[in-house]
């Protein structure tokens, strides 16, 4: 037994309310150390002391570590709870686990406790988050609608991108192509910046409350916002915070009066005059034509926060995806998130990072973030084959004891963006492993975020390539691939078991390259299983029932499962205890969905 990996603080990540009554308690231990885990509890005021002892679930496992939880209903305010943890290990004694770490005598045990569960400590997000499915739209490459454009620069629709060179796209363009994206099945779009810039990215912004003339006016942003709530689209854009772009006016007033301008706190400034060659100014990436932001300086901050609320007021979009988020002070956040949500509940924001965002979904700062750790194990598992199929499980699951239950289901889960190369192309343009790719996406916890053109087949490395002009010509699109996103899309939307059941493992084998899953959710469970061999793989999919009709979802063929011999605890732990299977045949890269159906048993067997 490993004592000493043992882990759990009286802080938020390992026990937060769920409502003001509900405690949520997690507990990090070794893999595979402990049978059974209990908490136990009871209020600190009670004269009885009346404990409670109830067991602990061991939800994921990673490469080094099992994370048991357990939901706690105090039936009143959950407040002045003393616990502690009691671990039954697979051999040897049991162990006490309190505030000083573990013990052998549970008497001696030191508690922890849970003071108060306030109204707003918990993780509140709108009550629409978890069922969207988003859909990244870069503007300059999407659609040249019918309005004018001032540049003379343009190239022909469909020319090479480049990091330089402009094709049209416009705000109007993506208005004329609204039944295309309701007719896909997108809840939500996502626009990169739209704000007047000097690039065709327009990450430089230089003007906050404009909208660049290459995409059109305000008037015109308007417009598509209303159309796309007519049609139950809503609209995030992106708030570029962070930094903003050369010609920003404060920032140009820096540049010209040095160290007598009333903007120079606004930056990180190491000496005057400034310079550009090498920069003596902070920049984002170290891109000269992009200045660092003082959001720690009053009235920055207060230039932002206006900026926060404008386009919710003037345009009603309905929440931020926030660039490099994880970049900026989280005090900022805080007051971000404070000023929104005070007079607009109902919208979300959502975090740029590239990595762990547990500092950025705590519930005080922002709602969800771009789940990169979900892209990049998808990446690696199926489009580039360098993981085997237990890392990839130890990834995901390491990943998903990162949040809490609320969070992952909001997470934006995506495959690609504009910041990396097409999954298409890391897949070499095996179809079959994109469309593999999508249908995890789309059965795992988190909402489906779907990059413009992937639906279609399109490709690309890195930037520039990766932000090609939207094909349109019927006959060049992939037909059949947007059909499976599409069938995908209906799908998830079929049932809440894929927006908001549970998850855990209960196949993983890296012989055959398989992997399978079940969802959870009320009174109904779905098993997807997951071939990512280029071979036809034959399995018995472990489910809790026996003798039980399911439908194929795909298919929609009728299967039953069969009864177990010797019923054995599967794959991970103590998550599920088998009691059934279903024989499974896998052609190369595919996917099956199980569900169970109410009807039941198979009574014609």
């Amino acid at each position: 037994m490993n004592i000493a990996a043992i882990d759990h603080q009286a802080t938020k990540e390992y026990v937060y309310p769920k409502m003001k009554h509900k405690l949520v308690f997690k507990l990090k231990t070794a893999q595979k150390d402990w049978q059974d885990c209990f908490l136990i509890c009871w209020n600190r005021y009670d004269k009885e002391k009346t404990l409670r002892r109830v067991k602990m679930n061991c939800c994921y496992r990673d490469q080094y570590h099992d994370y048991f939880y357990i939901e706690v209903d105090f039936n009143q305010v959950a407040c002045y709870i003393k616990y502690y943890f009691e671990l039954i290990p697979l051999q040897g004694e049991t162990v006490w686990y309190g505030f000083y770490g573990a013990s052998a005598q549970e008497e001696t045990t030191e508690h922890f406790e849970f003071l108060y569960a306030n109204e707003n400590d918990g993780y509140i997000a709108p009550e629409w988050a978890d069922s969207q499915i988003y859909y990244q739209i870069f503007p300059e490459r999407y659609k040249n609608g019918d309005s004018p454009c001032y540049r003379s620069d343009l190239e022909p629709w469909g020319s090479p991108p480049t990091r330089d060179n402009y094709m049209g796209g416009n705000i109007k363009g993506i208005a004329e192509k609204l039944d295309y994206i309701k007719d896909l099945g997108i809840t939500c779009i996502y626009l990169n910046p739209i704000f007047k810039g000097t690039s065709n990215h327009k990450y430089d912004t230089e003007d906050y409350f404009k909208v660049d003339p290459d995409f059109g006016t305000k008037k015109d942003l308007a417009q598509l916002v209303r159309q796309c709530h007519r049609n139950g689209i809503k609209v995030i854009l992106d708030g570029v915070f962070n930094h903003c772009g050369f010609y920003f006016s404060q920032f140009q007033d820096v540049f010209k009066n040095g160290k007598n301008s009333k903007y120079k706190d606004w930056f990180f400034i190491d000496g005057f005059p400034v310079q550009t060659e090498p920069p003596n100014y902070e920049c984002v990436g170290f891109f000269k034509w992009m200045p660092k932001l003082n959001l720690a300086n009053p009235e920055t901050r207060n230039y932002f926060l206006t900026v926060g609320k404008y386009w919710i007021e003037e345009v009603h979009i309905d929440g931020w995806r926030l660039d490099v988020s994880d970049e900026v002070e989280g005090a900022f956040w805080e007051c971000f998130r404070n000023k929104i949500k005070e007079k607009y509940p109902d919208t979300i924001l959502i975090g740029e990072t590239w990595g762990d965002a547990s500092k950025l979904v705590q519930g005080n700062r922002l709602d969800s973030a771009m789940n990169y750790l979900f892209k990049d194990a998808v990446t690696d598992w199926i489009a580039k084959e360098r993981i085997d199929t237990e890392t990839f499980d130890w990834r995901i699951n390491f990943m998903l004891s990162r949040y809490s239950a609320p969070t992952i289901r909001i997470m934006y889960n995506l495959l690609d963006s504009h910041d990396t190369s097409r999954f298409l192309f890391d897949c070499k343009g095996n179809i079959e492993k994109l469309k593999l790719a999508v249908a995890f996406m789309m059965t795992f916890p988190g909402c489906p975020a779907i990059y413009y053109g992937d639906e279609i087949g399109m490709s690309g490395d890195n930037d520039p390539e990766c932000r090609g002009a939207m094909e349109w010509d019927i006959e060049k699109q992939n037909l059949p691939l947007k059909n499976w996103y599409k069938r995908f899309i209906r799908i998830r939307k079929s049932s809440p078991i894929f927006s908001k059941g549970s998850f855990a493992t209960n196949f993983c084998d890296n012989k055959l390259g398989v992997y399978g899953y079940i969802r959870s959710y009320e009174s109904q469970n779905a098993y997807i299983v997951l071939n990512r061999s280029s071979d036809i793989q034959k399995v018995s999919v472990p489910v809790w029932e026996e003798n039980t009709r399911f439908m194929e979802v795909i298919t929609e063929e009728m299967v039953c499962s069969e009864e177990k011999a010797n019923p054995a605890i599967c794959y991970n732990g103590d998550i599920m205890e088998s009691k059934g299977f279903i024989l499974a045949s896998l052609p190369a890269y595919s996917v099956k969905i199980f569900i169970n159906k109410e009807s039941g048993e198979c009574n014609d067997k």
